[in-house]
């Protein structure tokens, strides 16, 4: 039998739909894949990639700490990006947030993304919470 527990936080975009912000199973912790947000507004913060992937990765934090972990205890990231030459933001981006041994980690290209954003990104993160 599975048993799943829905991770929820103030400090990450509000799910809207039919997911939820991450869900624990095990030690394992499943974080849906955050676009750049305001929590606080639900708006898009703006069209400049770097804010866009810094705010990605602040929500990515925020429910990380709501699942009681934080961004090093992530092991895999898949980084979804409309427009590949932003990857090397999103290298500079990790390592100011990141220590390492950094997580493993897929960068794909996508036509487009929810609400015209440059930046998606899904995580998994092992915990002992």
């Amino acid at each position: 039998m599975s048993h799943k527990t829905v991770i929820a936080t103030l400090n990450a975009p509000s799910a809207i739909g039919a997911y939820s912000q991450a869900v624990r199973h095990g030690t394992l912790v499943f974080i849906s894949g955050q676009i750049p947000l305001s929590p606080v507004t639900q708006e898009v913060v703006g069209s400049d990639p770097r804010k866009q992937i810094e705010q990605v990765f602040q929500n990515v934090k925020g429910v990380a700490e709501a699942a009681g972990g934080s961004l090093d205890d992530i092991v895999k990231l898949t980084v979804f990006l409309v427009d590949l030459s932003h990857f090397p933001i999103v290298n500079e981006v990790m390592g100011e947030l990141f220590n390492e041994p950094f997580p493993a980690r897929a960068a794909i290209g996508v036509a487009a993304l929810p609400k015209g954003v440059a930046v998606e990104v899904e995580a998994i993160m092992a915990s002992n919470a």
